[in-house]
């Protein structure tokens, strides 16, 4: 990957580092045959196997529609298996498959790889620090869609 120019803004460079995130995660879990937006769902079923695709896409706040996607690509690559419901056959539970469970310790690095590689250098008082910074930053942004901000 080429070095991308550096940002002339806060909100450029937070963007920037976003992106450079998001490009560092997705080839990582590349590695385990895992997208972005799968690892939740995974974590979701560890706590509690067999909920059903709605009851996912609640928890994920996605649509129902991009669920049963995510859910199509996770059942092919082998780490869930769907089943119907025992008392209402319209109803499809989600399980995790033995594989889904192993997945789980690969991913469980990952993050911590990912968290090593995104603060090395930082010592912990500039961890603390930056977490505060980003929680401000979470809290404008959930403000600002709460209060429905017309963009400008």
């Amino acid at each position: 990957m080429h070095r991308p120019p550096e940002p002339k803004t806060l909100d450029a460079l937070l963007a920037q580092v976003s992106r450079l995130h998001h490009h560092r995660a997705h080839t990582l879990l590349d590695e385990v045959g895992l997208y972005r937006g799968q690892p939740p769902v995974l974590f979701i079923l560890l706590e509690q196997d067999g909920l059903t695709q709605r009851e996912l896409a609640e928890r994920l706040e996605i649509t129902p529609a991009t669920m049963t996607k995510m859910l199509q690509r996770m059942e092919k690559a082998g780490f869930i298996q769907r089943q119907a419901d025992a008392h209402d056959q319209r109803v499809s539970r989600v399980y995790l498959t033995q594989q889904g469970h192993d997945v789980h310790a690969r991913l469980e690095e990952i993050w911590q790889q990912l968290n090593t590689e995104n603060f090395e250098g930082f010592n912990e008082e500039e961890q603390t620090v930056l977490r505060s910074f980003l929680f401000r930053i979470r809290e404008n942004l959930l403000r600002a869609i709460d209060d429905g901000l017309p963009v400008e």
